[in-house]
């Protein structure tokens, strides 16, 4: 079958760690991974309409959308079927995620997928990566009535001008900063409180004081973070971009979950003249005592039934190897020993 017939909403691009979880394909996770949150990708011949710098599914990336990398992988395409019967007899799923693209189609195809989904694995919850310069509110209260549990909503930029650089009028993209946060406003109505989560990358050129703020505003309003660290994507326009120091990606990690937990609020961190935390605000034993659990260092996303994050996204924003940034499993006494070292580093940056 060729590309062009191989489209959604029969057809759907899958992670390459869902199709592992699923045995689509073969392999093996790093130290041992799981993931129980199956992660689709919309997909159509022309591809996705926004050009983001350091997406691989770029429009002005060389190549067809189907053979473009995403998060640094392939994503094989599947037969919609295929992925629901795989589903029904795979115990370890526990959520599964779409993720729509900008396309004309992908509002109504979007609705059909979910629809589809939901009859045929209705004990599974799902979540919608949604594309708010698509929608407006009635489209929210239709994904929410099939019934889609959670959206998510990818700002990654964490202000306004690093968005517009790197998602809008800098690169000759659709996306406008004020839209993405119009629909926040409109998903906390239409979803509830705890139930709309906001994508951001560390590493775009922000301050750790900008994307700590903007965390707690997100909070505020009654949303969470779901937190990443940039990591190039072969291809796109940030290729040569370094990842930010894991030192940095560590206390936005820690103020993240002090956040998102309800521990503590922006009024109580300090910051340098940099724009680098440096305090807390919680003492030096409830400090160590959040730092010692490992979990604000584990993949922030949606979670399953008994509240563990099962979009564990196993390394999507490193590679395998020392150097783990979002950690998709509990980290153990080598790890918290690394993280800590990490963490202190920013009194020498």
């Amino acid at each position: 079958m060729s590309a062009t017939e191989m489209e959604s909403p029969e057809f759907l691009r899958i992670s390459l760690a869902a199709a592992m979880t699923l045995g689509m394909r073969p392999g093996r996770f790093y130290r041992n991974a799981r993931l129980e949150c199956i992660n689709l990708l919309m997909t159509y011949k022309e591809g996705c309409a926004a050009n983001c710098a350091y997406c691989g599914l770029q429009r002005l990336r060389e190549g067809t959308y189907d053979k473009k990398s995403f998060i640094r992988v392939p994503w094989p395409v599947v037969a919609l079927e295929e992925i629901i019967t795989r589903c029904e007899s795979n115990p370890e799923v526990k959520r599964i995620c779409l993720s729509m693209i900008t396309h004309g189609r992908a509002v109504k195809d979007a609705e059909i997928i979910l629809q589809r989904l939901h009859q045929g694995l209705p004990q599974v919850p799902l979540s919608l990566l949604c594309t708010p310069t698509l929608l407006r509110r009635e489209h929210l209260e239709m994904y929410r009535a099939i019934p889609v549990e959670r959206l998510g909503i990818a700002v990654d930029g964490a202000t306004p001008e690093i968005f517009d650089t790197f998602r809008g009028k800098g690169v000759k993209g659709p996306h406008r900063w004020e839209n993405y946060w119009d629909l926040f406003q409109e998903a906390l109505g239409v979803f509830g409180r705890d139930r709309v989560g906001i994508h951001l990358i560390v590493g775009l050129g922000e301050t750790e004081e900008e994307i700590i703020r903007l965390m707690d505003r997100i909070r505020k309003a009654g949303g969470s973070t779901h937190l990443f660290s940039f990591f190039p994507e072969p291809g796109s326009k940030l290729q040569g971009r370094p990842q930010p120091p894991a030192s940095q990606y560590r206390r936005c990690q820690l103020a993240r979950y002090l956040i998102d937990q309800d521990l503590a609020g922006v009024e109580e961190f300090s910051f340098n003249q940099k724009g680098q935390i440096v305090s807390f605000g919680l003492s030096p034993e409830e400090l160590e005592r959040v730092v010692a659990s490992g979990v604000p260092f584990m993949t922030s996303g949606c979670p399953g039934p008994d509240g563990r994050t099962v979009c564990t996204r196993p390394y999507g924003d490193c590679a395998p190897g020392e150097d783990i940034r979002s950690f998709p499993f509990q980290p153990e006494k080598e790890d918290l020993e690394m993280i800590k070292k990490q963490l202190a580093s920013y009194w020498t940056e």
